[in-house]
């Protein structure tokens, strides 16, 4: 019995040095974050997830902020899951009529009405460039309350889309809508979703895989991504509206793989300019998590 007990008490005395250090790390990681966003000139929502290890951080994580593009993924999700139920396939036709299109993001818009794609099509247009059309076809194969729903049964109770896009007559929930916009979500279920997807418990491993392979796929270059060095790859989705500038997923890099997710409201800046205050901000601070959590990698070319 002497014996366990000191050997308990050696294990002891060995891991509590390792827990306060990284508290000590994620600590100074957290200064790091709030040096950056000081003197912002807008709301800054940031959660960390390392996807090696668990460490975490949140600032602000809990409020809610109005989603832009961002809730697309949700609505991913839940498509893969009614793929994964048996409900409709990948290949299963869609054809965009006329009526279907709407402005904004996307290229659907400038095609012809009649025009035939599949479900999977559809998909990789609402996340790879945000289509905004191809959004609406697919929320008429899953319902909002559908997306709703599956957000439930994960654990993302602040996680909502209200309507289709440029449509708010078909909201679901007027009065969010308003508030809200498009879609509604929190800085920390994003990061919860992605880590979900990471781990392959969001819908299965193969549906999540599908959904991480579109998500590698985003063209949005001017945010969380902008300053990572070569050879870093990231599975995310950002969204835009004039006050709300957010951009959320998993960075990979040689040490970890890190779920990150910055939010921005109330923003002073409403231009869609590439050097937007807010495209900036989430810049320097993916670079910054990115840094921290794969030292091994070249450093992030950061402009002074």
């Amino acid at each position: 019995m002497r014996l366990r007990l000191a050997c308990f008490a050696a294990l002891l005395i060995a891991v509590l040095p390792l827990q306060a250090t990284a508290q000590a790390d994620i600590a100074g990681l957290r200064r790091s974050i709030e040096q950056i966003t000081r003197g912002y000139e807008g709301v800054v929502g940031v959660s960390v997830r390392n996807l090696a290890t668990g460490e975490s951080l949140s600032i602000r994580g809990a409020e809610t902020f109005p989603s832009a593009s961002l809730i697309k993924v949700s609505v991913l999700v839940a498509l893969l899951d009614e793929v994964e139920r048996g409900t409709m396939r990948l290949d299963d036709p869609l054809t965009m009529i006329a009526r279907d299109r709407v402005g904004g993001s996307g290229v659907l818009q400038h095609l012809h009405g009649g025009l035939q794609l599949t479900v999977e099509d559809a998909a990789r247009l609402m996340i790879i460039i945000s289509d905004n059309t191809a959004t609406n076809l697919l929320l008429d194969k899953v319902p909002m309350r559908t997306v709703w729903a599956k957000m439930d049964s994960l654990g993302l109770p602040h996680t909502r889309i209200h309507s289709k896009t440029f449509l708010r007559s078909t909201s679901v929930a007027m009065d969010s809508s308003v508030k809200y916009g498009l879609g509604v979500t929190t800085p920390d279920e994003t990061v919860r979703l992605f880590t979900l997807l990471h781990q392959g418990r969001a819908v299965s491993p193969r549906m999540d895989s599908v959904a991480l392979a579109m998500l590698r796929g985003n063209e949005d270059w001017n945010k969380m991504v902008r300053w990572l060095p070569d050879g870093a790859t990231a599975a995310h989705k950002s969204g835009d509206v004039d006050q709300s500038r957010n951009d959320c997923g998993i960075l990979y890099g040689p040490d970890a793989p890190v779920a990150l997710c910055v939010m921005t409201r109330e923003n002073r800046d409403t231009s869609y300019a590439t050097d937007n205050p807010a495209n900036l901000l989430i810049a320097r601070i993916g670079a910054e998590v990115y840094r921290f959590f794969n030292p091994s990698a070249p450093p992030p070319p950061i402009p002074r």
